[in-house]
């Protein structure tokens, strides 16, 4: 018998759930790896799952309540980090790189592609080219030297600018959706 296998995607990872005869396990992987079901459900068209109907309403069942505490496992945390992350790049960054553009260095925008070129394609780049700046790109650091490279305006906490290191990566790795942020 094949595996049935249920596919759920919430944000960047898919849970799986597999079934074989009468053994329920999720298996939690990365979106890049998510399995494709073959037409039937991973069943072919001759296999009556040897359990009969009341097995296959008992497996869809369990996978509906595994898919539902894989789903609530990410959301309040996730939500509140990214909301404030996208109010926090509205209010530092927007100006010079609305929709992870950049205005004064095309070559330099916050894709993906441009990051891993340009070497800032870790939290950790993004934090520091963030707090301290480099080329046109004024620090934001509390503690930013020298002042010729740092920002005029007002200066942002440590923990804002791991917020916002955290917020571009996620942004870079689903090539910048479209955010609506609310409460301005």
């Amino acid at each position: 018998m094949q595996p049935f296998c249920s596919v759920f995607t919430w944000s960047s990872t898919s849970c799986c759930f597999f079934r074989s005869k009468m053994e329920e396990t999720p298996l939690c992987q990365r979106q890049e790896r998510q399995k494709k079901l073959p037409p039937g459900g991973g069943r072919s068209s001759g296999d009556d799952g040897g359990g009969g109907a009341v097995e296959g309403l008992v497996a869809a069942a369990v996978t509906l309540v595994l898919s539902t505490s894989c789903l609530a496992s990410a959301p309040v945390a996730y939500s509140q980090s990214m909301s404030n992350g996208a109010a926090l790049f509205q209010k530092a960054c927007i100006g010079c790189h609305d929709m992870g553009g950049n205005i004064l260095q095309p070559g330099a925008t916050l894709f993906l592609k441009d990051l891993q070129r340009n070497g800032f394609d870790t939290e950790e780049s993004l934090y520091n080219i963030t707090y301290y700046g480099k080329g046109r790109m004024p620090g934001f650091g509390e503690q930013c030297t020298p002042r010729g490279q740092c920002t005029f305006g007002p200066r942002l906490q440590e923990d804002e600018i791991k917020l916002l290191a955290e917020f571009v990566k996620l942004q870079a790795d689903g090539g910048w959706p479209k955010l609506e942020i609310f409460g301005d």
